[in-house]
């Protein structure tokens, strides 16, 4: 692989911006990420791609293109687990003042993503997210991945940046509340995590949206500003999405349950619990229709015609920002199904954590 730069490195200045690009086997898309970072109007300080467990070219490519490189020893937590080996040993370096920015290998910062999050950060936020758009490929898939993220953003647009989770796709936080979140796990006041007072939890299948808990839970605010946006990867297959959503949604249900019913998770457990009902409409739904067919008598409730038009409109009008052509096309109701399978998804994600079936992903 030949020969690379490694942490330990430079001694950090104070009010640092660091990057943290976690990556495994990523060779094919590291140089887009690094090359986002580069082109950033505030760019980081020291970028820092923390190989874990790679087989490819990864942190060859890394370092040809100017990036210190992390090599894990032995880590067998994925994501989570490499991060806190690379912290464990960047944060003694570093001013409280400092920021650390963690982005997905396969995301593509746009240019004023990191001197938007700073901003916001020197206003006193504990973490910012960004907001993204997916990006190209996976064919009929992955467009109605895009139409989903497109929503999203959306949403959290007209929320002026609330957001309920710091997505793992890019997030930003100030040195002195990671710092926090490692004495606390060790304190007892945040789940514990590796045990070591590592700042990523582990043992949960969705790392980023424990850790939004974890700086809420300490008093600290979060933010996904416009002005922080990216593009993701979308996942390619039908198999692959359904994975991972299954995952997201079982992580989620569990960081509720790891927590419990608290000042915070109020507003979590009540979209689990809309989630839950919106699973018994769509069920009722399907049923009514099915009931219609199988009898030879179709003839739609009046009430479902109402609920059909409104989910015709929805549709229409939080796509908009993709185009006429993509609004007109959201009319046809042919998303219909890809939300039900994302129900089908939470459901089942539901039962595994109920009857606690084997984690994986």
């Amino acid at each position: 692989m030949g020969k690379h730069r490694r942490t330990g490195l430079t001694p950090a200045r104070t009010r640092n911006v660091i990057a943290l690009i976690p990556a495994h086997n990523e060779a094919g898309v590291i140089a887009d990420s690094l090359r986002g970072l580069y082109g950033q109007t505030l760019p980081p300080q020291r970028v820092v791609v923390v190989a874990d467990n790679c087989t490819d070219a990864t942190a060859a490519i890394a370092a040809s293109l100017g990036a210190e490189v992390f090599e894990t020893r032995g880590n067998r937590h994925k994501k989570a687990g490499g991060l806190n080996q690379a912290l464990a040993a960047l944060l003694p370096e570093l001013h409280d003042d400092d920021v650390v920015l963690v982005t997905d290998a396969d995301s593509v910062l746009d240019p004023g993503f990191v001197a938007c999050g700073a901003e916001h950060l020197a206003k006193g936020y504990g973490g910012v997210g960004g907001t993204f758009r997916g990006g190209p490929g996976g064919g009929f898939v992955g467009h109605l991945q895009r139409n989903e993220y497109a929503r999203y953003a959306r949403d959290v647009r007209r929320l002026g940046g609330k957001c309920l989770v710091l997505t793992g796709t890019a997030a930003m936080f100030r040195v002195q509340v990671l710092r926090q979140i490692s004495r606390a796990r060790l304190k007892g006041r945040l789940p514990p995590g590796d045990g070591r007072g590592g700042v990523y939890d582990t043992s949960v299948l969705t790392e980023d949206n424990e850790l939004t808990f974890a700086v809420l839970h300490l008093g600290h605010q979060v933010i996904s500003p416009k002005g922080c946006t990216l593009t993701t990867e979308v996942m390619p297959t039908w198999r692959a999405l359904w994975n991972q959503r299954l995952r997201w949604k079982r992580g989620a249900v569990e960081n509720c349950v790891q927590y419990g019913l608290t000042h915070i998770t109020w507003r979590y457990w009540g979209r689990q619990l809309l989630s839950m009902i919106g699973i018994l409409v769509t069920a009722v739904y399907l049923a009514t229709i099915a009931y219609s067919l199988a009898t030879d008598s179709f003839r739609l409730h009046e009430f479902w015609l109402w609920v059909s038009l409104v989910f015709v409109v929805e549709r229409v009008v939080t796509v908009r920002e993709r185009g006429w052509r993509r609004m007109l096309l959201a009319a046809s109701m042919y998303e219909l199904l890809f939300d039900f399978l994302l129900q089908a998804c939470h459901a089942k994600a539901y039962l595994d954590s109920v009857f606690r079936r084997e984690r994986a992903w």
